[in-house]
């Protein structure tokens, strides 16, 4: 009886690259909420083959937007990094923000501080410690306004995702507009009185209530 395993493995091969290259499509149409059984009908495979290389929607998740997330952390870095300390926090915002509106499912995961996994988080973090690192060489430069804070990155995010949501076919035109004349309230030379920012476990509460409940399996 002939060896049929090698076609197994090139058949499951084959089957988890079409759900992952349909998974990025839709969550970036969508959302990371999006219909896994529409993942699984567009990917041209079954709901059991797709819960057999995927036992979950956050392994799935992970698994398709690990590389945009490394994008994000490699953008934080640069910024980290760039001699000019403006150019490279309205570089990194302006950047950002263009990911966001083209990927809903990326908007989604910058703006969740809850996603279980690993290879998210620690993406996340390094990225948070760069985009510290920026603000403050910003501000030492005399460039960005003295009172902005770390969780402003997160608060600028929350709007752009919305504005996304909402905006349609014109989300990325609609962001951004937004992020340029954001960019021109945060120079220190333009800054007038505002608000505090939130305490950070005020900003981790506002963003584990958005996503309190979502997380669904179908």
């Amino acid at each position: 009886m002939p060896d049929l395993a090698p076609a197994t493995r090139a058949d499951a091969r084959r089957n988890r690259q079409a759900i992952l290259a349909t998974a990025r499509r839709v969550f970036a149409e969508q959302g990371i909420q999006a219909s896994l059984d529409e993942i699984a009908q567009r990917a041209n495979v079954g709901n059991a083959t797709l819960y057999r290389h995927f036992g979950s929607r956050c392994q799935l998740v992970a698994a398709a937007l690990s590389e945009q997330m490394e994008k994000y952390a490699q953008l934080a870095a640069a910024a980290a990094a760039d001699p000019d300390p403006w150019k490279a926090l309205r570089g990194y915002l302006t950047t950002l923000c263009r990911m966001q509106a083209a990927d809903r499912g990326l908007a989604d995961l910058l703006t969740s501080d809850t996603f279980p996994d690993p290879a998210i988080d620690a993406a996340r973090d390094n990225a948070r410690r760069d985009v510290v690192r920026a603000i403050r060489r910003a501000q030492r430069a005399g460039a960005l306004r003295a009172d902005f804070a770390p969780q402003d990155i997160a608060i600028i995010l929350m709007a752009n995702a919305g504005l996304i949501h909402r905006a349609g076919a014109h989300a990325q035109d609609s962001s951004a507009r937004l992020i340029a004349l954001l960019l021109d309230g945060l120079q220190a030379t333009a800054a007038t009185p505002a608000p505090p920012p939130p305490s950070e476990p005020e900003l981790l509460t506002v963003m584990r209530g958005e996503r309190r409940g979502e997380v669904r399996d179908r």
